[in-house]
């Protein structure tokens, strides 16, 4: 029992993880109607820049991290949004969906050229050791990632339903001609989503880090499992990225610990197949009806 619970725990934190870059996707998509297909990567990159800090520029920690967040904030929040989707989106949905598949590979490579191909030990704000809960040991770190990650989900959906700005990026969401003719600044809201989720994805990369280790490589399997747990909990809804982030976490964990380690990625593929058959606007996802 006490190792199925270890597994959980450690399932729900990487779950947490794949919630926070499948709620990036959901933003996005929601605002911009972009899938944005470099989101793995945008999870591995801040942890390079930290890294690149530290041991090329001698900063603290502590700096570091706040200079790597605002950085990619800058520029694959704002950057990303005025260089490439302004420009192709005028294009259409494909076009796009290749230049961030594009910058996907740019993203990669150049971490792996510029700075290191091997992984890199990468500094964890939790204390080292375990906490012993009714026989359990439960590592520090998964329990920061999971607290974090839930904190900043819920400020999120308060930020989203409580204030002023949050409403007027759902109304953007719902419906960007209508909201544009009530006043509502769309060009800003959709901004607003992109920045959001370069935050969201700066996090995730320094809270999965330590636990995985720095490298080029991460932005595969998180890119992967973020957009199975999009589509998973439906991909019009935050909370539906939550779950589905969570979902996918533990699943994956399971399936490492009593299939194979081999097959661990194809279970949660498995998941998506049966979601898509079943309910294919995800567990909490909602109906769309479009016209062509």
């Amino acid at each position: 029992m006490a190792e199925l619970v270890q597994i959980l725990i450690a399932g729900l934190a990487t779950g947490a993880i794949y919630a926070l870059a499948a709620i990036g996707f959901t933003l996005v998509w929601q605002t911009s109607q972009t899938i944005n297909f470099a989101q793995g990567e945008f999870v591995m990159l801040p942890a390079i820049l930290v890294l690149v800090g530290t041991m090329t520029f001698g900063l603290p920690v502590w700096l570091a991290l706040i200079l790597g967040a605002a950085a990619f904030i800058l520029l694959f929040g704002f950057g990303f949004k005025r260089l490439l989707v302004d420009q192709m989106i005028t294009q259409g949905v494909l076009p796009l969906a290749f230049a961030t598949m594009a910058l996907s590979i740019l993203m990669k490579e150049s971490a792996k050229d510029f700075f290191s191909p091997e992984a890199q030990v990468f500094p964890s704000l939790a204390p080292a050791g375990n906490l012993e809960l009714l026989g359990t040991a439960i590592s520090w770190q998964n329990i920061l990632v999971i607290t974090v990650a839930f904190a900043a989900i819920g400020l999120l959906q308060w930020f989203v339903t409580r204030t002023r700005t949050g409403r007027q990026m759902q109304a953007t969401a719902q419906n960007p001609y209508v909201a544009l003719l009530l006043g509502i600044p769309v060009d800003r809201m959709i901004l607003y989503t992109f920045l959001i989720n370069a935050g969201l994805a700066a996090m995730a990369s320094f809270l999965v880090s330590p636990i995985y280790l720095a490298k080029f490589s991460n932005g595969d399997v998180i890119g992967l499992s973020a957009f199975i747990a999009a589509i998973v909990g439906g991909f019009n809804q935050v909370r539906g990225a939550l779950w589905g982030g969570l979902l996918v976490g533990v699943v994956d964990a399971l399936a490492a610990s009593y299939v194979s380690t081999s097959y661990r990625m194809a279970v949660p593929l498995v998941l998506l197949v049966i979601i898509i058959l079943v309910k294919p606007e995800g567990l909490f996802g909602s109906k769309e009806e479009r016209r062509v």
